[in-house]
């Protein structure tokens, strides 16, 4: 819903400035087929080019993201919270090997039924599951185990990016085939001097119109496209952040209640819970 009220206010606001100054409409709408031809047919044909295949279908998956709400609520963190916390007091009352049938088979795991919101991300419970089988295997101590989490989470946040950093390319490329087919225009134009100035100054405008639409869908499309992207894959590591930094703790000898709040500390403060409502959530959940 943001993205729709954001283009129709900038789109709005730049075509309602030109006709308030009298500009003609006529003029950008009768060379608007043409222009944009010739500006998204070589951004997308270059698009294709400098991209690899797998770069092209995350970057098809992950730009009608935008137009979606984020998932990471307080809500979901309260309930990876309890999840985690379950988990973690199961282990501490049962012992490590408690845990080894949620872990293999999570899926018709009653902890992970419990909470279908977070039971219910490939991304989350496969990152879940893996680490809590290493510390049942106990052949890696806490130090290992953080290092691999990092180096897991940034080959997540990198590969993510890829799309991201493709969107921004595109839009960072968009106003120099802006200028190709302003060019363009005014070698067409350049080719008709013998005509009346009246007919040169609407070829002429025409030509400008391809500059005018290249820095538009740049800046006021293409850009806050690559912005939302970025912000969105951020918010996904964090929530991985979160999950390392709670397993982390249990595997220090910190109490699931302590753990947990160890994890909310590193929320964002705009979904964070207060320690109250984390400590009644995950108690409530038991």
């Amino acid at each position: 819903m943001n993205a729709i009220v954001g283009y129709v206010v900038a789109l709005g606001c730049i075509f309602g400035a030109y006709i308030v100054h009298g500009g003609n409409m006529s003029v950008i709408i009768h060379a608007l087929p043409t222009e944009l031809m010739a500006i998204f047919g070589g951004a997308l044909g270059a698009f294709v080019v400098g991209n690899q295949s797998k770069t092209l279908k995350a970057t098809m998956k992950t730009i009608p993201q935008m137009f979606k709400g984020s998932k990471y609520t307080k809500a979901r963190y309260m309930e990876l919270m309890a999840l985690l916390y379950d988990i973690l007091q199961k282990v501490r009352k049962e012992g490590l090997m408690s845990i080894e049938k949620d872990v293999e088979d999570p899926h018709n795991s009653a902890l992970f039924k419990k909470y279908p919101t977070v039971g219910s991300d490939h991304h989350v419970v496969e990152f879940i599951t893996d680490y809590l089988r290493m510390m049942v295997s106990g052949n890696l101590n806490a130090h290992e185990i953080e290092s691999l989490m990092d180096n897991e989470i940034d080959t997540h946040h990198h590969e993510g990016f890829q799309a991201v950093s493709a969107v921004n390319k595109l839009a960072g490329a968009l106003p120099a085939f802006g200028i190709v087919a302003a060019v363009l225009g005014v070698v067409n134009t350049m080719g008709s001097v013998g005509q009346p100035p009246a007919v040169l100054g609407g070829m002429i405008g025409s030509a400008l119109v391809g500059t005018f639409l290249g820095i538009l869908l740049a800046y006021a499309v293409f850009e806050p496209i690559g912005g939302v992207l970025e912000q969105k894959l951020d918010e996904g590591t964090k929530e991985f952040q979160c999950v390392k930094t709670v397993l982390l703790a249990s595997m220090q000898g910190y109490a699931p209640q302590i753990a947990v709040e160890f994890g909310r500390k590193v929320l964002y403060s705009t979904e964070r819970p207060t320690f109250a409502e984390m400590e009644a959530h995950v108690k409530g959940k038991k």
